[in-house]
C-alpha cells in the first residue's frame, strides 16, 4: 500500500538552612532528604514502523505484537492514520484493545494528524474540533491516556510555504485547541501538543498557546527532531522531494525542550543516525536527558526511530532498518536511563 502525498504530509516539548540553627533543630529535620532516582518508562511510537505498515508488511492490528515480542516494550503509540479511518468501528477497536489486553500491555497515546485546530477561519476551525472528537472517542475505547494533535497545517510546511502570521495563528489555535480540550474533559483525557512544524517549532509561541487555554488537560509532547522552523523549497511535488528538502533555519533543540518540559505529558525521543558507540548523531541525549531529569520528569519516552522512513528514500544514506534502529534507540535509552539515575 502506497501512502498518498496527503497522508504523509500529515505526519512530517520545560539547602537552605544555616549550620547555626542545627542545635535548635530535631534531629529529623538535619536528616538527608531522601533522592529519588530518575527514571522513566520507554514506550513505542507507531510511526517508527511506517515502511512496513506503508507496504502493507504489517498491520495496526500487528503493532502491540512486534513491540512487545520484538523489542520487549509494553507502552503503545498509536498514528491516526494507520487506522485506514476505522477508529469510528467499535468492533476494530475492541479487537485492537483486546490483543493489547491479551499481551498484557497499555495503550498510552494516539498520535493524529488532522484538519488544522489553529485555521484562521472559524468555520474550518469549527470543522476541525468536530473533525477531531472522534480520536477522542476511540481513545477512550482503546484504554489511552491522551492523543497528541497539531497546531497548524502541515501542507504548508512541508510546500515550503510560510504559516500564518504568527500572533493570528496563536489565538486561532488557543481557541480551536481550547475548545477540544472543553469536549476531552468529559473522557478524563489529556490532549497534549507536539512541536511538529510551521509556527509550533517557535518554542516561545507554543508555550504562550499553553498559557493561553490554561487547561489542566493541556500539555506538550516535546520532540527531539522537530525545531525547525524555515525549509528548502522541494525541488518535485512528491514525498522524495519531500525528503531531500534542507532545514534552513531551527529553534535550539536544547532550549526548546528546557522550556517546553514544565508543561511536557510525555516526551517524542526521535532517531534518525547513529555513531559507532550508538550514540544518536543529531542530538545529545545525555545533554537532554538531563534538562528532562533536572524538570523532574518521570513519564513515558517514546521511541521513535525515523531512519526506516528515510531509508526508504535514501537507501544510499546508511540509515538503519527498522528494527535495528528500534532497538539501537531502546539501548540508548536504557544506557542514559541508567547514567542517570
Amino acid at each position: 500500500m502506497n501512502p498518498s502525498r496527503r497522508q504523509f504530509l500529515n505526519q512530517l516539548g520545560l539547602v537552605a538552612a544555616g549550620l547555626s540553627l542545627s542545635p535548635m533543630l530535631p534531629t529529623e529535620t538535619l536528616a538527608e532528604p531522601a533522592i529519588k532516582p530518575f527514571t522513566f518508562e520507554i514506550s513505542l511510537a507507531e510511526f517508527s514502523f511506517f515502511p512496513e505498515i506503508m507496504s502493507g508488511k504489517m498491520s495496526n492490528l500487528d503493532f502491540p505484537a512486534r513491540a512487545k515480542k520484538d523489542f520487549g516494550v509494553n507502552v503503545l503509540e498509536y498514528v491516526s492514520m494507520f487506522f485506514n479511518d476505522k477508529h469510528t468501528d467499535p468492533a476494530y477497536l475492541k479487537e485492537l484493545k483486546q490483543r493489547v489486553d491479551d499481551l498484557g500491555m497499555k495503550n498510552n497515546l494516539i498520535m493524529v494528524d488532522g484538519a488544522n485546530l489553529a485555521d484562521l477561519d472559524a468555520g474550518k476551525r469549527k470543522q476541525a474540533v468536530e473533525a477531531h472528537r472522534p480520536w477522542l472517542d476511540a481513545a477512550t475505547a482503546l484504554g489511552c491516556g491522551a492523543i497528541r494533535v497539531n497546531l497548524g497545517d502541515t501542507s504548508k510546511a512541508m510546500s515550503g510555504t510560510p504559516d500564518d502570521p504568527a500572533e493570528e495563528a496563536a489565538k486561532a489555535a488557543a481557541d480551536g485547541y481550547h475548545k477540544l480540550l472543553e469536549y476531552a474533559t468529559n473522557h478524563k483525557l489529556n490532549v497534549i501538543v507536539e512541536n511538529h512544524f510551521g509556527n509550533s517549532t517557535d518554542i516561545d509561541w507554543l508555550v504562550g498557546v499553553l498559557k493561553a487555554v490554561n487547561m489542566p488537560n493541556a500539555g506538550l509532547l516535546p520532540d527531539f527532531g522537530n525545531f525547525c522552523q524555515q525549509r528548502s523549497k522541494p525541488e518535485t511535488q512528491d514525498i522524495k522531494g519531500i525528503m531531500s528538502t534542507r532545514c534552513l533555519k531551527e529553534y535550539d533543540r536544547y532550549e526548546g525542550v528546557r522550556k517546553m518540559m514544565p508543561y511536557a505529558k510525555g516526551i517524542s525521543a526521535k532517531t534518525h543516525k547513529f555513531d559507532a558507540q550508538g550514540n544518536e548523531t543529531e542530538t545529545d541525549f545525555r545533554k537532554m536527558f538531563k534538562i528532562i531529569k533536572d524538570a523532574g520528569f518521570t513519564g513515558y519516552v517514546g521511541i521513535e526511530y525515523e531512519g526506516g522512513l528515510m531509508n526508504m528514500y535514501s537507501p544510499e544514506s546508511g540509515y538503519l532498518p527498522v528494527a535495528e534502529g528500534i532497538k539501537t534507540t531502546k539501548t540508548l535509552l536504557e544506557r542514559v536511563r541508567k547514567e542517570l539515575a
